[in-house]
């Protein structure tokens, strides 16, 4: 299909703020993301009216975005690749079917209208404060040292979130663009659907990625601040850190364990930069002809998923505190988004980083990892640095 010209020479913010209008206006659904180390964006829209729970997405060889919650119990839905856009050579791609094909013109003719150009807002975001926000963290922080102690867990992560108000006029498209450029090594997210409301985020945690009979996934956990001027091979890990990592880790193994799968290869730990943060990352890879395991995307996404990076371990104690002890509903924070089933495969991410979106106010999240070892006050300001991930670039 030929993309107007009109398309062409508006800027990505503009088109992307005109298409997410758009689809919420006509209650459809839309998804727009950046791959880490890429710089093409990518937008999908589906055109239904109402989108469905879906059950093993990988192996039904659907294409489209998958969005799923924390709770696993909870569904998960998929963004079906109506149309699909790639910003990098402007390809169109549309699926068969009359009905869909006249959807889809409309929406580009909407967006191939000149666009005002986006500027950003001088009004600062505001953060609604709560004197209990931070004591009431802490205090779930020493709750959970206390139940280690007494053994009914290794680890767990705890979360919190932080609203903020926005300025009139704040321009998703531009801030999103603001994040995918600040953030190169992550995977930047931009999703709409009338179920879900709206989320965008930068994550640097890959769940599960499938292309080409190579599975891949990764152990991520420990943190610190960044400081540019330290060289990688110079930073030192605390010995808190180090286990940290190494429980999420043994995690991935286990599940392996649990399907007999014995043949992979591991590489790492090695420090890592996301954003402004430093973590420890072990990635893991796997033959899935040589192995014989052709299905492992799925098998896996459902062994995975909450890891003990963003749940604990063992995962079952450890989601039981969460549901017991955490003040509020995680809803998409910590599930997972991505792609699948596209020409490059599956890449699905865990949702980190990110803010939930409505009308003039946002909600941040984060969490932190708590061991026998963990300070909570130390806690409290890892999660603060998480949160101004995002805040450093839209505040």
């Amino acid at each position: 299909m030929i993309v107007s010209d009109n398309i062409k020479q508006q800027s990505a913010e503009q088109v992307i703020s005109s298409a997410l209008d758009y689809c919420r206006r006509e209650g459809y659904s839309i998804a727009i993301w950046k791959h880490p180390e890429e710089s093409s964006i990518e937008l999908m829209v589906d055109f239904s009216s109402d989108i469905q729970p879906v059950d093993n997405p990988l192996e039904q060889n659907v294409e489209g975005f998958l969005l799923s919650p924390f709770d696993k119990k909870a569904p998960a839905y998929l963004i079906k690749a109506n149309l699909h856009i790639k910003w990098e050579d402007f390809s169109i791609r549309k699926q068969p079917g009359l009905e869909i094909s006249n959807k889809a013109d409309e929406l580009l003719q909407h967006i191939s209208k000149p666009q005002k150009a986006t500027s950003n807002n001088s009004e600062k975001i505001k953060v609604i404060a709560s004197d209990e926000e931070r004591s009431k963290f802490i205090n779930l922080s020493n709750a959970a040292i206390a139940a280690i102690k007494n053994g009914q867990f290794l680890k767990v992560v705890p979360s919190r979130k932080k609203e903020i108000l926005l300025p009139e006029g704040f321009d998703l498209g531009l801030n999103f663009i603001k994040l995918s450029k600040a953030y190169p090594t992550a995977f930047a997210s931009l999703i709409f659907t009338p179920k879900t409301g709206i989320w965008m985020g930068a994550t640097p945690e890959l769940l599960i990625n499938e292309k080409d009979n190579t599975f891949r996934t990764v152990a991520l956990a420990g943190t610190q601040k960044y400081d540019p001027e330290l060289p990688l091979a110079h930073v030192a890990w605390r010995q808190k850190e180090i286990e940290e990592q190494a429980l999420v880790a043994r995690y991935i193994i286990n599940c392996f364990k649990k399907i007999r799968l014995r043949d992979y290869t591991d590489i790492g730990p090695k420090t890592v930069i996301a954003g402004n943060l430093l973590h420890l990352k072990t990635e893991f890879i796997v033959d899935m002809e040589a192995t014989g395991f052709p299905g492992l995307g799925d098998t896996m996404l459902k062994l995975l998923h909450p890891t003990s990076a963003i749940c604990g371990m063992p995962l079952a104690p450890a989601q039981e505190f969460i549901k017991e002890n955490e003040y509020y509903d995680r809803s998409y924070y910590s599930g997972y988004i991505g792609p699948v089933n596209s020409e490059n495969g599956s890449s699905l991410f865990v949702n980190l980083r990110c803010m939930s979106i409505d009308a003039d106010k946002a909600t941040l999240y984060a969490g932190a990892g708590v061991t026998e070892d963990s300070i909570p006050e130390d806690e409290w300001e890892e999660t603060e640095i998480k949160m101004n991930t995002i805040l450093n670039i839209i505040g």
